[in-house]
């Protein structure tokens, strides 16, 4: 008879709740989304129990391992410890509680071959009408906004803005924000051709919704992960992999040793021109398992 486990809420604290099930038939665990329709049969030879801390904000969830210590699956959401712990111990499967590990981040991050993240959840719909009517609001927004600054009433135009901010907070419509905020309109794009621009000079590194690299003013290397912004790292070169279906980057330093993993894929062009400007070696390698898991297991800090 199978056994099944299933998460209480969301990855995040508030979030929503995964529809992942997980369930065990005596030989193979299966996690089931049924959100998305997919499903994943592994073999594990343990489980992890993780919470590491993004931005301030912890994200928990269980990770299946391999008989290295990669994962295989990633599972974001809120699980019961006490039930991980009956069902972990129905299924015979060994499982650590690493809500407290410092090191988290770094085992996440070390990925085996078919890596795969269920997130339970239905992926947004891009509706034809959301874009010309983001649009009409935010004009509509603009208009608003001179006429009232036009005729003396800027106080009233701030009120009616955080009113709208909360409005928006209320009913979960985030693109309503332009309405109270309209020169996002023009700042948006604008923002997009300045980093593009930023990275035909190599003066950042990374795909448009992040991690990104930059240089601080001190030297130093910058990764910045949506909000999150982690310790600036003395780096002194980027080691480039690609090791089976996985991909992904190791921040080196002089003696080359890892000292940042993140993984995903990444610009060989914008990286070599980040390296060029900044004096920073630049290895582009295709790696053996052996050699993916010194690097996975001497590196401290990652961004999984």
């Amino acid at each position: 008879m199978d056994i099944q486990l299933v998460p209480y809420g969301g990855a995040v604290e508030g979030g929503p709740c995964p529809s992942t099930v997980l369930s065990w038939d005596g030989q193979a665990l299966t996690a089931a989304d049924s959100a998305t329709g997919e499903s994943v049969r592994v073999t594990p030879a343990s489980l992890y129990h993780y919470a590491y801390d993004s931005g301030g904000a912890p994200v928990t969830g269980l990770a299946v391992l391999d008989a290295d210590g990669l994962v295989m699956l990633d599972l974001p959401g809120g699980w019961y410890p006490e039930k991980v712990h009956d069902f972990t111990e129905q299924a015979r499967i060994p499982v650590a509680d690493g809500r407290g590990d410092p090191q988290a981040r770094a085992l996440l991050a070390g990925r085996a071959p078919g890596w795969r993240r269920l997130h339970g959840l239905t992926p947004p719909r891009a509706s034809r009408w959301r874009t010309p009517l983001i649009y009409g609001v935010g004009l509509a927004g603009l208009a608003l906004m001179a006429y009232l600054i036009s005729v003396g009433a800027w106080a009233a135009w701030r009120g009616l803005a955080l009113a709208g901010r909360l409005l928006i907070d209320v009913v979960e419509v985030k693109w309503l924000v332009v309405a109270f905020s309209p020169l996002l309109l023009a700042i948006r794009p604008l923002q997009a051709r300045l980093r593009r621009y930023r990275a035909r000079k190599g003066a950042i590194a990374g795909p448009p919704g992040g991690p990104n690299l930059s240089i601080t003013s001190a030297g130093g290397l910058r990764i910045d992960q949506g909000m999150e912004r982690l310790a600036d790292i003395q780096a002194a070169g980027l080691l480039l992999y690609q090791y089976e279906d996985l991909a992904g980057l190791f921040v080196m330093n002089g003696a080359n040793e890892p000292l940042h993993h993140i993984p995903g894929p990444w610009s060989p062009d914008d990286l070599h021109r980040f390296a060029e400007r900044n004096g920073l070696k630049l290895a582009v390698h295709r790696i053996s398992r052996e050699e993916y898991l010194d690097l996975v297991r001497a590196c401290r800090h990652a961004s999984p």
